[in-house]
């Protein structure tokens, strides 16, 4: 047990197994003395019972982004759990099937909006909805979980713009809300093996290009080098970082042929 996160309290979106980074960022949290509450989307029992594995127990509030009303009520649902909070992490993202796996140019104007809309714009819904809840005499740490949109993947197709959005709608964000002492920074993982990664066509091809080509190595199997990248960045030592994008990704990113 740490003490990098005592009397914070965090929300974590995402949260669908514990193979999840958010699964991990909550669970590490917890044992750096944080409160945790989570969300979930469709699969409530699912997220519940997954929620039983973490150290200690977390409430589940249901919350889909694209949905108005959730996002309105999202303050005092959260209030019935904690007083505040001092850290928001989004986990979110999703991309219809015609927007990936190699139909970039065929894919219609529909699905790109909702891979957008669920995993570019819910940043900024997100944040803003929550907003009411930062203590007035102290500081909000947002942290986003990213792919890096520096380049294109094969098959990430209409996702990889999403993420480009993202990686924008996190810089608009900390300019916007730096005056208010609002924290906005992204966490760039590299491919991890969960339920929404198994979902990517070709996602296996991830696998040879950080064996063969990141300089710390990689290790898809595990979650956690990314987790403690993002609860790094709720605590109180990243207090001037804002608009930034941490790569967690063995250094991959930092390298070409």
């Amino acid at each position: 047990m740490g003490d990098l996160l005592v009397g914070k309290r965090i929300l974590v979106t995402g949260v669908l197994t514990d193979a999840s980074i958010a699964f991990h960022v909550a669970r590490l949290a917890q044992e750096e003395g944080a409160e945790v509450v989570l969300t979930g989307f469709g699969r409530l029992s699912l997220v519940n019972r997954i929620a039983g594995r973490l150290p200690k127990p977390a409430p589940v509030i249901e919350l889909d982004v694209t949905n108005q009303e959730h996002l309105d009520a999202l303050a005092d649902n959260v209030r019935q759990h904690v007083g505040g909070l001092d850290g928001i992490v989004h986990s979110i993202a999703f991309g219809p099937q015609d927007a990936l796996g190699g139909n970039f140019l065929n894919t219609t104007f529909e699905d790109v909006s909702t891979a957008v809309h669920v995993s570019a714009y819910s940043f900024k819904a997100l944040t803003t909805a929550l907003l009411p809840l930062k203590p007035a005499d102290g500081s909000l740490s947002v942290v986003g979980l990213d792919f890096d949109a520096q380049v294109a993947w094969p098959g990430y197709d209409w996702m990889g713009v999403a993420k480009a959005g993202l990686e924008a709608t996190s810089r608009y964000l900390a300019k916007y809300l730096g005056d208010q002492d609002v924290r906005v920074n992204l966490v760039s993982a590299g491919p991890v093996k969960t339920m929404a990664a198994r979902s990517i066509p070709g996602f296996d091809k991830f696998e040879g290009v950080w064996n063969e080509k990141a300089p710390l190595g990689w290790d898809l199997n595990d979650p956690e080098p990314a987790a403690r990248g993002v609860v790094a960045l709720l605590s109180d030592w990243f207090p001037k970082t804002t608009g930034e994008i941490v790569h967690v990704d063995g250094g991959l990113h930092a390298i070409g042929a």
